[in-house]
């Protein structure tokens, strides 16, 4: 039985993150957007500009009766840097952030704990922000800031488009590659 859930995560450029969740096994979509932010309807030129306050996020559709969310994070932290604030690799500013949107109270607990877990096997603090879009009663939060705004359309399945690309050939696909062979139980028959 299809059990298919969301999950939100930020950690540097989307380009990275779309390209490595799209080959998981249950994931039926992921999609590159920005999130965290005070404007509506943000572009990437704007987020670019490091004053709107977004983070480059990814929202991954998936079937929980075949991948876990934790199995989701294990892949999340494995493919960046979670200890450097604003940055990953030449990627610095806001926009690049490690962070991680809890869309339930189960993915909020899922998230402390592997947090817990990760900040053992590094030597640096882990600066990954947690950050719950719903209130104390459950109730999704309804402010810009826990909003998902999706990147505009040239930025959705760009590694596939774009492999020869200098950005996609030298940092997305070896995070990639990365992945395929840490997680190869996870992911789907290509």
């Amino acid at each position: 039985m299809t059990q298919q859930q969301t999950a939100i995560f930020g950690g540097g450029c989307f380009w990275c993150l779309e390209a490595v969740f799209q080959d998981l096994r249950g994931v039926s979509a992921v999609r590159s957007g920005y999130m965290g932010g005070h404007l509506a309807s943000p572009s990437y030129e704007q987020v670019c500009g490091k004053s709107t306050g977004h983070a480059e996020v990814v929202r991954i559709e998936f079937d929980s009766a075949v991948i876990r969310y934790d199995q989701l994070l294990d892949v999340f932290f494995a493919i960046h840097d979670p200890t450097t604030p604003n940055r990953q690799g030449n990627d610095v500013g806001p926009q690049y952030r490690s962070v991680i949107f809890a869309l339930s109270a189960e993915q909020l607990a899922s998230a402390r704990d592997k947090i817990a877990q990760v900040a053992a096997q590094w030597s640096a603090p882990i600066v990954t922000q947690l950050i719950a879009t719903f209130d104390e009663y459950g109730q999704p939060i309804t402010g810009l800031e826990a909003c998902f705004w999706p990147a505009e359309d040239e930025h959705h399945n760009y590694f596939k488009r774009n492999p020869s690309q200098g950005y996609c050939a030298f940092v997305v696909a070896p995070k990639v590659m990365k992945a395929r062979s840490a997680f190869a139980a996870l992911m789907a028959e290509r």
